[in-house]
């Protein structure tokens, strides 16, 4: 995706936001990270905590991918919003849990990389601490604080 800041649009924002998802669930743990930046930075909200950096981002895809997907058992997508910036998509999700199915509600916010037209700079996620426990998995400890 070439281009400058200035030509950056919400329609390519749309473009790069649903081939990074759609790579993601496919479980193209290599084509997800080729959407990133060099030093991707993860938000986790209300907690206020993140991770930065492949290393990180890459260990938590790989566990999102191989232990955290197959327990979902359906999502519903809420609301989208677009501009050339963010993609933001809010969802239910059903998990699988130890006395049948948990549902949960998750914001996600993909943005574009200032710098770098055409890739994502990270993510930006609210969801309740259980669920983003499961989800972040081994990476939970390794969350540095944000201060703001």
């Amino acid at each position: 995706m070439a281009g400058t800041a200035t030509e950056w649009t919400p329609e390519m924002m749309r473009e790069l936001g649903t081939r990074h998802a759609t790579l993601e669930t496919e479980g193209d743990l290599d084509g997800t990270m080729a959407t990133l930046i060099e030093v991707p930075v993860y938000e986790f909200w209300p907690m206020g905590k993140r991770m930065v950096g492949q290393d990180r981002v890459r260990r938590y895809y790989e566990h999102l991918i191989k232990d955290f997907m197959p327990r979902q058992i359906a999502f519903t997508m809420i609301e989208e919003t677009l501009s050339a910036g963010a993609l933001s998509q809010e969802y239910s999700i059903e998990m699988k849990g130890l006395e049948g199915s948990e549902f949960y509600r998750v914001l996600g916010v993909l943005y574009a990389a200032p710098d770098s037209p055409g890739l994502l700079g990270g993510e930006r996620i609210w969801g309740s601490e259980d669920f983003l426990h499961q989800m972040i998995g081994p990476i939970w400890h390794e969350l540095e604080s944000i201060e703001e």
